[in-house]
This record gives C-alpha cells, structure tokens and sequence, in this order.
C-alpha cells in the first residue's frame, strides 16, 4: 500500500468556502499512513463550464486546460471528494471537474467527505451515483460534518474527537479498494 497515491478533492472554489478547512483536517488524519495523500485543490484548477466539443469517454481532449487536468487526476491510484450540499447536492465546480474528464477515473477507488446542514449526505449520494458511471469504486465509509454542530458560527471548522476513528475507517477501506484495483490499470 505504500506506493499508493490518493487525493484528497477540494470540491468546492466559492469565497470564504469551508471545504479547504475540512480537507486540511483530512489531511492531517491521513498522515502516518503508508499510502501517500495529497490535496487537489480545485481552486488552482480554474476550469470553465464545460467547453470539450467530444464526450469526454472518447479521451480526446482539445483544449490545455484539460489535458493538465487529465495529467493531474490520472497520477492517482484513489480519491477523497470532500463536498459541500448545495441545494441538495454536490457543488457545481465539482461535477464540472468531475465529467472534463472519464478514463482517468477508470477502475479507481473514491471515498466521500460532506459537509452541510445534515452533514452534506444529500451531495454523498450524488457522488456516489456519478462514480459509479465513471467506474470509480466507492466505499461504505464516509465522514459527514453538519454545519451546526462542528462548524462555529457556520464557518470555524470544529470537527468532534468521534471524527478520527470515522476517517480512519474510511482510510482503510479506501486504501484496500485502492490497492486491490491497481493491478486492473496495469
């Protein structure tokens, strides 16, 4: 499991966003463990509402700005979407992020974060539907942190002790699905 990679996905480019703080604190979690996690932040990935004239599952990309980001999420063996609820589901940065590309997400394991007033669970289940059309294996575990409750003045992230042994949780089942599907890539 040591020469795994995972990213942990900022899902979320709003001013005075909330996700930085909480994929910082998944960050911390993860450090110590054999695979190695990295932050993706979709901030630095400026990318426009969708401007790909082909599917995105034809794998041929026209434009720069794809093709770095295809470069990015392809070096990853898993991924940590760490999502806001917007309206009842995931931020529209995040889906758009999520379908510039297809291939790079093949035969992948993913694991979600959520945060928002019920503790972003309506934007999990959005994800988990969309990964399993980009063939990304997404595990039972998940962290979920309520803006009410660990979110001071809905804004200084207070996430509760009963926090860690979740997200080691899902670190471990990630890493598992993760290492199990790598050999499927090649």
């Amino acid at each position: 499991m040591s020469n795994l990679r995972i990213a942990i996905i900022v899902g979320s480019t709003r001013p005075g966003r909330n996700g930085k703080a909480v994929a910082d604190w998944i960050l911390e979690q993860a450090a110590g463990r054999e695979a190695t996690y990295e932050l993706v932040d979709l901030a630095d990935h400026p990318l426009p509402l969708l401007d790909e004239a082909i599917p995105a599952s034809m794998h041929m990309y026209q434009n720069e700005h794809t093709k770095k980001w295809a470069e990015t999420i392809a070096q990853y063996d898993g991924y940590v979407f760490v999502t806001p609820e917007y309206n009842h589901s995931t931020s529209g940065a995040l889906k758009n992020a999520i379908d510039y590309i297809y291939s790079e997400w093949n035969d992948k394991a993913a694991a979600f974060v959520g945060y928002g007033s019920v503790g972003g669970a309506r934007s999990v289940e959005h994800l988990r539907a969309i990964a399993d059309e980009l063939q990304l294996a997404s595990v039972r575990a998940q962290v979920n942190f309520s803006l009410i409750t660990e979110f001071e003045n809905f804004s200084v992230f207070k996430p509760g002790e009963h926090q860690i042994p979740a997200a080691a949780t899902m670190f471990d089942q990630l890493e598992r699905w993760a290492g199990a599907l790598k050999p499927l890539r090649g």
